[in-house]
């Protein structure tokens, strides 16, 4: 399947929806699916724009995307996986920190992964088995082996208010034990970071699949590890736990925080 996609083609639609950022209006109009999750103009208009321009290349690959109902997706075929702004709080308080997450998995299996910043213009792409790159630049995971050397970036799962004491317990034990800890608000930039080595492990529980998809392939193809939380293959068909870093801090986060 990877064959018969123009990777360049994609990564141009994606990079097209730059504009959609910049627009403080769009950012702007709200819609609330709960109390603290929400969606703008952006998420919905990149979104659409987004799967338009995939159905005009690929009629034949199915859409799976944030911001519409996935249930009748069947993962056996070939399916693109969509975040259209991951960090999308960011995004509506002007922090300058989110991205357009595009993922295409052929039978559970991830074959491309893009993510993009519009913000600093960085589109990290990977095909299975041929690498990672920025800008079309090779990058890799840093050196980090032990957590006193590692940059650690957290996630706090905003959405399950439930888990905060657990999970506020475990970013605690890694701040001791690391040389620090950061929270950017994106799933997807934090796997990109860990991909060329501005950080050194990223973890959060409750993730979904449209957060992780291309991050995942990204890390792997860059030389990281990526499981759940039990070192498990992540799922693509529902939320789950991530974990992901250098191979060292990945194996020491597993074995001894999560």
């Amino acid at each position: 399947m990877k064959g018969n996609i123009d990777v360049q083609q994609v990564i141009r639609i994606i990079r097209d929806m730059k504009p959609y950022f910049l627009d403080g209006e769009m950012a702007g109009r709200i819609t609330f699916k709960g109390d603290i999750d929400f969606a703008t103009e952006a998420d919905f208009t990149v979104q659409r724009q987004v799967q338009k321009g995939l159905l005009d290349l690929y009629p034949d690959i199915q859409f799976m995307g944030e911001e519409k109902d996935n249930s009748g997706i069947d993962f056996a075929g070939a399916v693109w996986i969509l975040d259209p702004v991951d960090g999308t709080t960011n995004l509506v308080h002007r922090f300058s920190h989110s991205a357009v997450s595009l993922a295409l998995a052929v039978d559970s299996c991830l074959e491309l992964g893009i993510i993009y910043n519009p913000y600093r213009d960085e589109v990290f792409h990977a095909v299975r088995g041929e690498g990672a790159y920025l800008n079309g630049s090779p990058i890799h995971v840093g050196p980090a082996a032990q957590m006193r050397e590692a940059l650690v970036c957290v996630g706090t799962a905003p959405y399950y208010h439930e888990l905060a004491d657990q999970n506020f317990e475990r970013i605690k034990r890694i701040f001791l034990d690391c040389q620090d800890i950061r929270r950017l608000g994106s799933a997807a930039l934090d796997l990109s970071y860990v991909a060329c080595g501005r950080i050194d492990a990223y973890f959060e529980p409750n993730l979904k699949p449209w957060d992780y998809g291309a991050g995942v392939l990204l890390v792997r193809e860059a030389g990281g590890c990526v499981t759940d939380f039990e070192g498990r293959e992540p799922a693509l068909n529902r939320p789950c736990c991530i974990v992901a870093g250098t191979p060292g801090i990945h194996r020491a986060l597993l074995e001894r925080y999560l």
